[in-house]
């Protein structure tokens, strides 16, 4: 298989199942809703033909928001993570997914999704969307996003509304598919989309499907970029990568300048572009003293988001760790920790503007992400998967080079240079 200069990819899923029956129902909405058909084939169908996408006027600058999407990865990310774990999460992936999710809910509900992704769902459906298409793009690099609507069509009491599939389309380029979540097939055609899209990073998202599974709301994100300098071999050196608690690791070192350094009184970084400095990779290590978890302490999507955009130019010599590591997490407490509480519980949840499932009530029931990532001296490769199961109820300055060596733990990303979001967070403990 060729090799990828640089390779990302992620997976966000929503599962909405039908689990939860309860007095306190939500009234139907007098819209007309999508009616899945009774099965009569095993073989999905495919209708994001009959939903025509409307017009929408995105946002010329997507740079003024951009302290907001950084603020949501910097809460996401530090909720996420435990002192000496390794930990990567995508923020881009996770807000997209929840979302597209957010355009199904109402009330209480909605207000507290809205208030974790820091703004309201139409202006969010707007961004996203105007983010989407100013996404820089080559030869030499991507950054792709791609969602799908999964629903049953074997559920009798399952009905979805148009109004929320054409957001789903609309704003986010959805495919729509209805199928047979009772049939192993489905299972497989689920899996292969997102081998598809993620360019067979994540090749499965999903081990089975629950029986009361009803809809799956997917994002993936596949990010592929070269190096502006690749490392040769001769740039590649053994040394010792050590723990915080004093453990050493064996490890190889890609050695060579960055242009780019970033400070403040706690740690030292710097920001190492791909080609044509449309996206790059980003390290914090905190200062001798300051462990990881203490640095995260203090930091905060503002403070981030200063970092990036005030970052000097500035020689420094790197050296950075080839390094694999994988990752993943159940987000429910995470979710209810930042705020977003009423849509786990099974009598309060308000999905109605997603559908309605007879006698039950739409909640969701679990958020799970999974990720990966491996740096090497051509670029890097790495994946992320995210599933929410949804239930029913950078001046030139001549001086001698600054030198960072990521040795010991720190803090990673890989950004966006346009705007400084960064799509990918991570801290790496060990090499292990």
């Amino acid at each position: 298989m060729k090799f990828r200069k640089f390779i990302a990819a992620t997976v966000s899923t929503m599962l909405i199942l039908t689990a939860f029956t309860g007095c306190n129902q939500k009234s139907a909405s007098s819209e007309a809703p999508v009616k899945p058909s009774a099965p009569q084939t095993s073989k999905l169908l495919n209708l994001t033909a009959e939903l025509t996408p409307n017009k929408i006027e995105t946002v010329p600058d997507i740079t003024v928001k951009s302290p907001a999407m950084t603020d949501f990865g910097v809460r996401l990310f530090k909720a996420c993570s435990k002192d000496g774990k390794n930990t990567l999460v995508s923020p881009l992936s996770v807000l997209s997914a929840l979302a597209m999710t957010a355009n199904g809910a109402r009330g209480e509900t909605l207000s507290q999704i809205e208030q974790l992704l820091g703004m309201p769902i139409d202006g969010l459906n707007t961004y996203i969307r105007s983010y989407t298409d100013s996404l820089p793009q080559s030869e030499k690099y991507h950054l792709n996003l791609a969602n799908s609507v999964w629903f049953a069509n074997d559920n009798p009491a399952l009905t979805v509304k148009d109004s929320f599939l054409q957001k789903t389309v609309d704003y986010y380029g959805a495919d729509i598919y209805k199928a047979p979540f009772k049939k192993a097939s489905t299972l497989d055609d689920i899996n292969s989309w997102v081998n598809e899209k993620t360019e067979q990073m994540i090749p499965e998202i999903l081990s089975e499907i629950p029986a009361d599974m009803i809809m799956c709301l997917i994002n993936a994100l596949a990010f592929e970029a070269e190096w502006v300098t690749p490392y040769d071999e001769d740039a590649v050196t053994p040394g010792t990568f050590t723990t915080e608690s004093g453990e050493s690791r064996e490890a190889e070192f890609m050695n060579g300048k960055v242009a780019k350094y970033i400070e403040d009184d706690k740690a030292v970084g710097f920001i190492k572009n791909y080609i044509d400095g449309k996206y790059a990779f980003a390290a914090l290590l905190p200062n001798n003293g300051v462990t990881v978890a203490e640095y995260l302490k203090t930091l905060s999507g503002e403070k981030l988001n200063q970092l990036l955009s005030n970052a000097t130019n500035d020689d420094v010599y790197a050296n950075i760790p080839k390094f694999e590591t994988e990752y993943s997490i159940e987000m429910n407490n995470i979710l209810k920790s930042l705020g977003m509480t009423e849509a786990f519980i099974p009598d309060k949840a308000d999905f109605s503007a997603l559908g309605e499932v007879k006698n039950s009530n739409i909640f969701i029931g679990n958020v799970i992400h999974k990720t990966f990532i491996a740096v090497a001296e051509k670029g890097t490769r790495a994946g992320a998967a995210t599933a929410v199961a949804v239930s029913s109820a950078t001046s030139f300055n001549p001086v001698k080079p600054k030198h960072i060596r990521l040795d010991r733990p720190f803090i990673y990303m890989l950004i966006d240079c346009e705007t400084d979001i960064p799509f990918f967070i991570g801290t790496l403990y060990d090499l292990k």
